[in-house]
Parts: C-alpha cells; sequence; structure tokens
C-alpha cells in the first residue's frame, strides 16, 4: 500500500514528501502557497481543480518509491 492517500492533509503530505510539490505543481495545485492547505485534504484539493484524486495519489506514491 501506498504511504499517501487522499484522505492526508496537503500540508502533512508536502511536509512528510516534499517531491509530492512535482506533482501538485503538474495539476495546477499550488499548495504551498494556498490558505487551504493547511486544512483540506487531497481529495478536496484535487475535485476543486477538476483532478481526479485517486491519480495523483498513484503518481505521488510511485514518485516517493522512486526516490526511497
Amino acid at each position: 500500500m501506498g504511504k499517501v492517500t487522499k484522505d492526508m492533509g496537503i500540508i502533512d503530505i508536502v511536509q512528510q514528501y516534499p517531491e509530492s510539490l512535482e506533482v501538485f505543481a503538474k495539476y495546477g495545485l499550488g499548495c504551498i502557497g494556498c490558505a487551504a492547505a493547511r486544512f483540506e485534504n487531497l481529495e478536496a484539493g484535487a475535485k476543486v481543480h477538476g483532478v481526479d484524486p485517486e491519480v495523483m495519489v498513484g503518481e505521488i506514491n510511485d514518485l516517493i518509491e522512486k526516490n526511497s
């Protein structure tokens, strides 16, 4: 099972896995500068931007795996 889930907070993901910023940026989520990142989970943030959260989770976990 992956390290990141769609229920995790955006800011928590970015703090634990800085490489995730690459995926957030790819989908237009400027998460560090967004106040919503402090209280939104990945699923909510992705949906606001019209992105499938499962796709993002998969890509973030693939990137984490590749970098570990």
